[in-house]
């Protein structure tokens, strides 16, 4: 378990590569195009992690120094090894995969959608402003994948009219409660400067690795 709880990125990106074979040669031709639509939304999100863990990676560094401003325990607090596999594949696989059965509930499939978008808000605006950059790990996925998806999505339903405003309304809300439900509060339930799940160094400091570290040197906010 503690090789997938330091590795379900990479296994996410094998899972991208193999979902990318089955939609190609058999989803396409089998499934709604609704179902298309949102099993491509998960496969934009599964590209996410991998960006943000893997490839450049480093947001296990980004989130607990950069983000959260911690000083004394950046390897395990607030974001542990085990709240983020947590978060990213016991919450997020299901949160994404479960719409993908019910193409009717037009207002779950805008919150699955839209999950990915409004996390323009950490990638395009928070994270960058904490590290004084124009990029992040995940804002290329987001800008590329996340939100044409999902205004595709949005286009398709309005275009076949689909979607009453109840459901733009629902999908709405629900895509910013799912940010309290998959990270805000696993991260507030998880936390524990103790915690045996600590990141692995290497990962700490893929990116921006100098940057982040001087942020060390610095005084701690105060929580």
């Amino acid at each position: 378990m503690n090789f997938y709880r330091q590795n379900w990125y990479y296994v996410g990106g094998a899972l991208f590569v193999a979902l990318a074979y089955i939609m190609g040669f058999w989803g396409v031709y089998h499934l709604t195009e609704i179902q298309v639509i949102l099993i491509y939304s998960f496969m934009a999100m599964l590209a996410h992690q991998f960006e943000e863990y893997a490839v450049p990676g480093g947001f296990q560094g980004i989130g607990n120094i950069a983000m959260f401003g911690e000083r004394l325990a950046p390897d395990r607090y607030p974001l542990n090894a085990n709240q983020v596999m947590i978060s990213n594949v016991f919450l997020t696989y299901p949160f994404y995969v479960i719409p993908v059965f019910f193409p009717d509930l037009i207002w779950l499939g805008f919150i699955q959608v839209g999950q990915g978008m409004v996390q323009i808000i950490n990638h395009g605006i928070l994270t960058n402003l904490r590290m004084k950059t124009l990029y992040n790990p995940g804002l290329a996925t987001v800008l590329l994948l996340q939100w044409p998806t999902g205004i595709y999505y949005i286009y398709f339903v309005s275009a076949h009219h689909l979607a009453m405003n109840s459901d733009y309304i629902f999908g709405l809300l629900g895509a910013f409660a799912s940010t309290v439900v998959l990270w805000l509060g696993p991260i507030r339930l998880f936390r524990d400067r103790n915690s045996k799940y600590p990141f692995r160094e290497a990962d700490m400091f893929k990116f921006m690795g100098r940057r982040l570290r001087e942020m060390l040197a610095t005084p701690p906010r105060s929580e």
